[in-house]
C-alpha cells in the first residue's frame, strides 16, 4: 500500500459517515433488510446465490443474542416470501458465545430448526482463535442433529489440516458436510498461523485438496484471482461436479472476476451484509483494500465508485 493510501486508511474514522458510506454502499447492501433483499435480487439476476449477514458480533448481553436470532428469523422469513437463492451466515459471538457455549449454542439451534423447516441453510462463521474449539463443537452438534449447517476453516491456522480430518462423516440425506474455505482475516501470533503470504495460499490449497478428497461440499471463498485459477485446476483434477462446489465471494469485491466465474457455469454466492452496524464492519473492509484511496478520493469528488 503507497504512503498516500495508508494516510487516507488512518484517517478513515475522522471522516464523517455520510462519507464514508459513499465508500461503503458497494460492501454493505444498507441499514434495513429490505436493502438485503434488494441486493440479493439484483445477484440472482445476474446469476449469483448470496448468503445474508446481520452486521455486529461479540455482544456481552443474552437479550443483545436473542435481538440477533429475532433479526435472523426475520431474515430467513425474507428468503421465503421472495423465493430468493440465498441463506445466512452467523458469527457465534454474535449469538452469545462470550456469554456461554451452551446459550449460544442454544440460540443457534433455534435458527438451525427453523432454517430446517424452510429447506434452508446456516453457516457458521469462524472467528478468531479464542473461538475455534466452541464453534466446532457447537457446528458438529448441530450436523449431526439436523444437517443443514455448514461452517468455516481459515487456511492461515496452522491446525486446519488436523481440523479438516475431524470433520464429521456425511449423514447420507440431501445435507452433506459443507465448510468454506477462507484464508483468515484475524490477527494471530505466529505460534498458531502462518504468516508468509505464499505460505498461506499453499495452506489453502493443501486445506482445498483435503476437504475434496474427503467428499466435503467446498465454498471457495477467495478473491485472489492466483488461488480461484488453482482451485479450478484442482476441481477439474479431481474431477468434481459443478453441483459439489461453490466460489464465495465478497459484496463489492472482485465483481469482474466473480462475473467470470458465472460466465464460465461455476456457482458462486456474494456474502451479503446488513445492518446497522455497517459502520464499523465498513471501516474494517476498506482498511483491507488496497485500493481504499481511489475509492475515497473519488467520493470526495462526487463521483460513483468504479465497479469492478
Amino acid at each position: 500500500m503507497s504512503v498516500f493510501s495508508s494516510l487516507v486508511v488512518r484517517t478513515l474514522p475522522l471522516m464523517p459517515k455520510a462519507l464514508v458510506w459513499r465508500v461503503a454502499r458497494r460492501y454493505v447492501a444498507g441499514p434495513s433488510l429490505a436493502d438485503a433483499v434488494a441486493t440479493v435480487k439484483r445477484l440472482n439476476g445476474e446469476g449469483a446465490m448470496a448468503t445474508v449477514d446481520v452486521l455486529g458480533e461479540e455482544v456481552s448481553e443474552r437479550s443483545k443474542a436473542e435481538e440477533a436470532l429475532g433479526q435472523y428469523l426475520r431474515v430467513l422469513e425474507a428468503i421465503a416470501a421472495e423465493k430468493l437463492d440465498a441463506n445466512v451466515s452467523i458469527k457465534p459471538t454474535m449469538f452469545g458465545l462470550k456469554i456461554e457455549e451452551a446459550f449460544c449454542a442454544d440460540e443457534i439451534e433455534q435458527l438451525v430448526q427453523a432454517a430446517h423447516r424452510q429447506q434452508t441453510f446456516v453457516r457458521i462463521d469462524m472467528e478468531d482463535r479464542t473461538t475455534t474449539d466452541a464453534t466446532l463443537r457447537i457446528y458438529r452438534q448441530l450436523y449431526e442433529q439436523y444437517g443443514n449447517v455448514g461452517v468455516v476453516l481459515q487456511a492461515y491456522m496452522r491446525r486446519t489440516l488436523a481440523d479438516v480430518a475431524a470433520l464429521p462423516g456425511p449423514r447420507g440425506d440431501r445435507w452433506p458436510v459443507n465448510v468454506r474455505i477462507c484464508k483468515g482475516i484475524y490477527v494471530e501470533p505466529r505460534e498458531v498461523a502462518w504468516k508468509g503470504f505464499e505460505t498461506v495460499r499453499a495452506s489453502y490449497l493443501a486445506a482445498l485438496e483435503k476437504l475434496v478428497t474427503q467428499g466435503v461440499y467446498v465454498g471457495i471463498a477467495t478473491h485472489d484471482e492466483y488461488l480461484v485459477a488453482a482451485a479450478v485446476a484442482l476441481l477439474d483434477r479431481h474431477r468434481v461436479p459443478r453441483e459439489r462446489y461453490e466460489f464465495q465471494m465478497l459484496l463489492g469485491v472482485e465483481d469482474g472476476l466473480r462475473r467470470i466465474l458465472v460466465a464460465g457455469g461455476h456457482r458462486l454466492r456474494v456474502y451479503v451484509p446488513f445492518g446497522e452496524d455497517w459502520y464499523l464492519y465498513s471501516l474494517r473492509r476498506l482498511r483491507e483494500n488496497p485500493a481504499i484511496a481511489g475509492h475515497v478520493t473519488r467520493a470526495v469528488l462526487g463521483l460513483q465508485p468504479r465497479t469492478g
